[in-house]
């Protein structure tokens, strides 16, 4: 029998998850052959490589020295694919993933136009949902990898900043702000904010820039909170407030002359979008061949 990557890739599920039934969830497997293929690693080193109990498992002095070896092969795996999936332009798939509200309406539908032109056969499904419904589902095994406008913080999620974005206050056309070059924080107060609501990745970036600068939020005047960046540019069309968005949604209304785009004084709403994948997830070559796309591709140019 050959040592293979598919048992040391579930050896490693194993020891991270502290348990078998565990790993069979992370990995789509039954606990039987999870436990099957654990036992054929360990008949081929001929040590045993977890202590069982009733209650828990923990790693014998064997399995210790071989889980790094294990991590290590699954990076090797993840960096081989990355590498080769810029050469694959004719692999077949289908891109499950998860976008949060910004990324899924205003910026991934630019970019999966030429995705596609190079990846002719690959199909795509997305989802879009705030930014704590994507990491919930990526936890629950309901998608392979999200892409989020805030980065996560969670041992068994991988997170990896992949495209900038800027968020800017938002006036109608003709409201008071408009002709101001920059508005100043105390000016902005004065005015009834319409804002995304509290768990978005829009929202948490604004509110960690303001706190940043020692201004607490519930002293703006929040008359609307929206879930969706749709609503909200109908909102402040419509007068009931002003806002912070992303530029790249509001690209159209200010070709219109509907908005003016401003900057606030001393605060740069800069942020990063994210992809979030399990630890123990070997994503599939069409969510790697579309990463690559966006690490290594010139995307200024379809923004």
């Amino acid at each position: 029998m050959a040592l293979n990557f598919h048992q040391l890739h579930i050896f490693f599920t194993v020891a991270e998850k502290g348990s078998f039934s565990h790993a069979a969830g992370a990995l789509h497997m039954t606990q039987p052959a999870v436990t099957m293929q654990v036992q054929s690693l360990e008949d081929y080193f001929g040590v045993k490589l977890f202590h069982r109990s009733t209650k828990k498992i923990e790693l014998s002095e064997a399995g210790r020295a071989l889980l790094p070896f294990a991590k290590n092969s699954i990076e090797l795996i993840r960096e081989t694919d990355v590498a080769m999936s810029k050469f694959t332009k004719m692999i077949e798939g289908r891109l499950q993933l998860g976008a949060s509200l910004t990324m899924g309406e205003y910026i991934l539908p630019r970019l999966l136009g030429p995705f596609s032109k190079d990846y002719p056969n690959i199909s795509v499904s997305m989802k879009v949902m705030n930014t704590t419904q994507i990491l919930d589902e990526v936890l629950g095994h309901q998608l392979n990898f999200g892409l989020v406008e805030a980065p996560i913080h969670h041992p068994d999620v991988h997170t990896e900043a992949i495209l900038s974005d800027e968020l800017k206050l938002i006036v109608p056309a003709d409201h008071p702000l408009a002709d101001m070059e920059v508005v100043t924080l105390e000016e902005l107060l004065k005015y009834p904010f319409v804002l995304r609501e509290q768990g978005s990745g829009t929202r948490r970036v604004m509110e960690e820039e303001f706190a940043r600068c020692n201004m607490d939020c519930s002293s703006m005047k929040i008359v609307m909170e929206l879930g969706s960046t749709g609503a909200i540019k109908s909102a402040v069309e419509a007068g009931l407030g002003i806002s912070i968005l992303s530029q790249s949604s509001v690209k159209h209304e200010v070709t219109l002359g509907l908005f003016k785009v401003k900057q606030i004084e001393n605060i740069a709403f800069e942020r990063s979008f994210y992809a979030i994948y399990l630890n123990s997830t070997l994503l599939p070559i069409s969510a790697v061949s579309f990463m690559t796309f966006l690490r290594q591709e010139d995307l200024s140019r379809f923004l």
